[in-house]
């Protein structure tokens, strides 16, 4: 069989993608798919609407060679996916589309209800479960019996077989980039300037900690937790790499998590001949440690990103970080002095937070080494406790999966165009500061390195524009 596989995103009248204000990286998740469905002797083709403008014709002529359409969905763009799937059954009625992916986990049953142009929904992992969904195209089991899906017949919603939860990790293949060879992601940087080629890596599923405002498979899937994969096959995959990718960035909601782990993970890459830079995406603060970030260094990691959330201890402990401010200053100053580029993330709009509260987040922010911050208000996200307990409680409804914290939902302190200028205003006290402003500048002629200041004027200019189009991007995604 062929497989067509989509990451879908919204497209103009003009067929130009509308990308959101986030870092373009390879679809991870229809890659692994991608190298399942290889390794047991199906074809593939990936279309990444977010790496090319793609005509409906051009969905056409790969439609036309395709037996079945996989298709990723993610809950706060589940809008995109719906139109294009429309489009997938204008040209063909009968191709069976399958989805998968965050919505289809979250909402399960009524993500064939959101989404009503596809005929079998997965929750949780597809590895596997594609393979059996193969075998039932193929007319060899039926749908009753595959782990893990929702499926239409005759016109009602059926349920398979409970899902399983891959404990395992090291036995899922590496996943198929060759897929998305024809893409380039290395054309849209956030500050900090890539060595192209770029790719990204997982090395492990979920986080040991409970972020309140975090949202969390395990809310919705039995057995669900941290699992980990190995250091010996992280690094066997990072060593396939190495040659033909110049920068990996580390996707793990918390890639240090196994401090003992991370150890080994990069004693083996010393050990090798790896010439690749390393960004960790996700990484705690309470994880930092001198011998380890020395590893990281000589490894090649270039960037690490924090979430931090706020520079309040009661905020940080109302959303259960478990971490203090004494651990984040010491964090920042330790990658600091490793010379990683230091980016961050602050949350606006915690139910106790007063005006003083974000005051002194900005503050704290700008006194922190960082190269890169984000502010952006609270939103209570389906999966997460903020948002199971909000529908609890009666102040959002279920259907609304995506909720700002303002006042008018009783969740915060602030209206909307509040927390949008307080947003604002913490952008601007960060980045046009003259003593930021002349640090940077002073790395940029220390590492030669122009195409830094370029970028990041670009990285301030769109950052600046998503900020004054804020509200309306909110207001979209409360269905009242």
């Amino acid at each position: 069989m062929k497989f067509l596989l989509l990451r879908p995103a919204e497209q103009d009248e003009e067929n130009k993608t509308n990308k959101p204000f986030s870092l373009n990286l390879p679809p991870l998740g229809l890659l692994y798919i991608g190298a399942s469905l290889e390794q047991n002797g199906h074809n593939v083709e990936l279309l990444d609407y977010f790496g090319e403008n793609i005509s409906k014709e051009k969905l056409k002529n790969s439609l036309i060679s395709s037996d079945a359409v996989g298709m990723s969905v993610y809950t706060y763009d589940y809008k995109s996916a719906i139109n294009v799937s429309k489009s997938i059954k204008e040209i063909d009625t009968e191709i069976p589309l399958i989805i998968g992916g965050p919505h289809c986990t979250f909402v399960q049953k009524k993500s064939l209800e959101d989404i009503p142009f596809a005929d079998i929904s997965v929750m949780g992992e597809g590895e596997n479960v594609i393979l059996d969904i193969a075998k039932s195209l193929q007319g060899e089991k039926d749908l009753a019996n595959v782990n893990g899906i929702y499926y239409k017949e005759n016109k009602s919603i059926k349920q398979g077989k409970p899902l399983k939860v891959i404990q395992n990790l090291d036995e899922i293949p590496f996943p198929a980039r060759h897929l998305v060879d024809k893409y380039d992601y290395s054309n849209f940087s956030y500050g900090y300037t890539f060595k192209a080629k770029i790719t990204n890596l997982i090395s492990s599923k979920g986080c040991p900690f409970r972020c309140r405002f975090c949202s969390r498979y395990c809310h919705y899937i039995k057995d669900w937790g941290f699992r980990k994969r190995s250091a010996e096959n992280v690094t066997k995959e990072i060593k396939e790499l190495n040659g033909k990718y110049k920068s990996v960035v580390i996707v793990d909601d918390n890639f240090l998590a196994d401090k003992k782990r991370a150890h080994k993970i990069f004693d083996i890459l010393l050990e090798s001949d790896i010439d690749i830079d390393f960004l960790i995406h996700g990484a705690r603060v309470d994880t930092a440690e001198k011998e380890l970030y020395l590893k990281m260094k000589k490894a090649g990691v270039k960037y690490i990103f924090y979430g931090l959330e706020s520079g309040n201890q009661d905020v940080l402990d109302f959303y259960n970080k478990n971490i203090t401010i004494q651990q984040i200053k010491k964090a920042t100053a330790l990658a600091k002095q490793m010379d990683f580029f230091i980016g961050a993330s602050f949350i606006f709009g915690a139910p106790i937070e007063t005006k003083k509260h974000i005051e002194n987040t900005i503050k704290f922010a700008c006194s922190l080494p960082l190269n890169q911050a984000t502010f952006v208000p609270l939103i209570y996200r389906m999966g997460s406790s903020l948002w199971n307990e909000a529908v609890e409680n009666k102040k959002i409804k279920p259907n609304q999966y995506e909720v700002l914290a303002d006042s008018r939902h009783n969740l915060s302190n602030f209206t909307e165009e509040e927390l949008i200028e307080f947003a604002t205003i913490a952008f601007k006290s960060f980045y046009f500061r003259p003593k930021y402003i002349f640090r940077q500048l002073f790395k940029m002629l220390q590492r030669r390195d122009y195409n830094l200041f370029i970028e990041g004027l670009k990285y301030l200019i769109m950052f600046n524009k998503s900020v004054e189009t804020g509200i309306e991007i909110i207001k979209s995604k409360n269905v009242d």
